[in-house]
């Protein structure tokens, strides 16, 4: 059995829902258990309400994302168990959090996302125009909903030869500019049941990780992966110079 702590599950929608019932089968069949697992959403009749009501250890949290993840991802409050359960389609929600802590440590800098400008080469990779975020993926077909990437893909029906976190690893030492930190990467792995999850302890090591180097006069850029082994978004957080 695997033993976790809290699960924060995003959203209550079509996802959370699927990504609930899920997670409820794993429980019953003895494959899974938590000390609590968290639904949120802004909405409290969303479709999540009344599935958590029957699943022990359980509850809806009414709040938007962004204030949740403020409130409860602390660094004294979260152990090496508790996990994320990510939408697919959800913001970046990771490098937000991250551009918020850092501008609180150095609020005498300036503190921004800048764009992902340079092409990373995959055959799907796209700068959204708005956010400067990159999304990424290998595939250049349609997956299976609810894949859970396993060593032999189920679209190609070979083995699965790459690996996003390695491909980010890449692009983040051949960078030109400025001093890069990272890449900091919030991997979702497949746990149990089709249900995909990463580390919350992976979001106050890349704060670690950014502190010295942005610190200098130059300051420095984390580079930030929210990913699977398959697909991604790919952000840059920049501490400017003193």
């Amino acid at each position: 059995m695997i033993i976790l702590g809290q699960v924060v599950v995003i959203g209550g929608g079509c996802y959370g829902t699927f990504y609930l019932g899920q997670l409820a089968k794993a429980r019953h069949e003895g494959a899974v258990t938590w000390s609590r697992l968290l639904v949120v959403d802004r909405d409290p009749h969303c479709a999540a309400q009344a599935m958590v009501t029957d699943l022990p250890d359980s509850e809806l949290v009414v709040a938007d994302w962004v204030t949740f993840l403020d409130d409860w991802l602390l660094p004294a409050e979260r152990t090496d168990a508790d996990r994320i359960v990510p939408s697919p389609f959800m913001p970046h929600l990771m490098a937000g959090w991250l551009l918020r802590r850092a501008r609180e440590l150095w609020p005498d800098r300036c503190v921004e996302m800048v764009p992902a400008a340079a092409p990373v080469g995959t055959p799907f990779d796209r700068l959204h125009p708005d956010d400067g975020v990159r999304y990424l993926s290998h595939a250049d077909w349609t997956c299976p909903v609810h894949c859970i990437e396993p060593a032999t893909c189920p679209a190609t029906l070979a083995p699965r030869s790459w690996e996003m976190g390695e491909t980010i690893a890449r692009w983040t030492t051949r960078r030109e500019g400025r001093q890069a930190v990272g890449p900091a990467l919030f991997t979702c792995r497949h746990v149990s049941h089709g249900v995909g999850m990463f580390a919350v302890r992976g979001a106050f090591d890349a704060l670690a990780a950014l502190r010295e180097p942005a610190a200098s006069r130059d300051g420095a850029d984390l580079v930030i992966g929210s990913i699977s082994a398959c697909h991604g978004a790919l952000a840059v957080l920049r501490v400017g110079p003193a």
